[in-house]
């Protein structure tokens, strides 16, 4: 694994085809013949269960095999929730696997849930070692200044030997995305004047409402985007984050929101502004968190890039919002 890529290069690259997958209705008498009848690659950790249509179902720990009792079929004992990366996963995405998940081997599978292949955390060791001492200055910058600056509209490559004409044609579109919710948001504010001067106390907490918003959204599109990496945004997918994001942000917005109307509550002593700004607080919980969601997977569904763009827009959109 060499070369200023091999972050991006295509996991099937590197998959190991030397493995072992067991019907998941054979006992494990049966199950421990047929592997050493067939035998078993250079590095086994686990054995995958397959279904009769050879479906990934679950996984077997080598231990587990071991020591359990020889008439057990091996769906009894097998782990039903595995981790799995689809084929379209990068280097990088399986390296994020290997981080947040701490397993030592993962199988690859394509749409059907069809093992491609196993990749195990010793093909990247020495490999990454020897490429982070010859690139570190140039990964370094690629991954964590790049993801920093992505977030909020452009690539640092894009500007890094820039001119100051360029840089600012490059940064300027995003940069109007704010000053245009900006815009949209005082032509809002405006229309609710005397309102605001009945009761001035709601204007005290207008940034506050505005950066609960904003940062909920922004932990949203985060976690979406780094889902989106390793997940296919499939209707049933985006219906299970969907709800738990509503749920997610009602809980968030209801502790905010109580803290807020405790504090006015002793401040001011006014029930309806406390009660309006805790009630502003949820919605706006709940709408920003839904925006982070659904902005990045429009994007990634429409093949742009949400790392760019999702940023920008999603902060905007939240505002307006708010």
């Amino acid at each position: 694994m060499h070369g200023k890529g091999t972050y991006h290069h295509s996991i099937l690259e590197f998959v190991r085809k030397d493995f072992t997958s067991i019907n998941k209705n054979l006992t494990i008498d049966e199950a421990l013949k047929k592997i050493r009848k067939e035998g078993v690659g250079e590095r086994i950790v686990y054995f995958y269960v397959v279904d009769d249509d050879n479906k990934l179902i679950g996984v077997l720990p080598t231990r587990r095999l071991l020591t359990a009792q020889e008439n057990k079929k091996i769906e009894e004992i097998m782990v039903k929730k595995v981790a799995a990366l689809p084929s379209e996963s990068t280097v990088y995405d399986a390296l994020e696997f290997f981080a947040t998940y701490k397993f030592l081997a993962f199988p690859v599978v394509d749409s059907e849930r069809k093992i491609l292949g196993i990749v195990d955390v010793n093909l990247f060791t020495d490999e990454l070692l020897e490429e982070k001492d010859k690139n570190e200055e140039e990964d370094l910058e690629k991954f964590d200044y790049d993801a920093i600056f992505e977030t909020i509209g452009f690539r640092i490559n894009e500007i890094k030997n820039a001119s100051p004409v360029k840089a600012w044609r490059i940064r300027f579109p995003w940069l109007l995305t704010t000053v245009t919710s900006g815009i949209v948001c005082a032509l809002l504010t405006g229309m609710f004047q005397s309102t605001l001067a009945e009761s001035i106390i709601l204007v005290f907490f207008f940034t506050l409402v505005l950066g609960l918003g904003e940062s909920i959204s922004i932990q949203s599109m985060t976690v979406a985007i780094q889902t989106l990496r390793t997940s296919k945004p499939t209707l049933t997918w985006f219906v299970k984050n969907f709800a738990k994001e509503i749920k997610t942000s009602f809980l968030l917005g209801v502790s905010c929101s109580l803290i807020v109307f405790t504090a006015i509550m002793f401040w001011k002593n006014q029930l309806i502004p406390a009660l309006s700004i805790g009630l502003s607080i949820i919605v706006v919980q709940v709408i920003a968190s839904l925006l982070g969601l659904v902005i990045p997977t429009i994007l990634h569904k429409t093949k742009l890039d949400p790392k760019i763009a999702a940023g920008p827009l999603t902060l905007a959109l939240a505002d307006i919002s708010t």
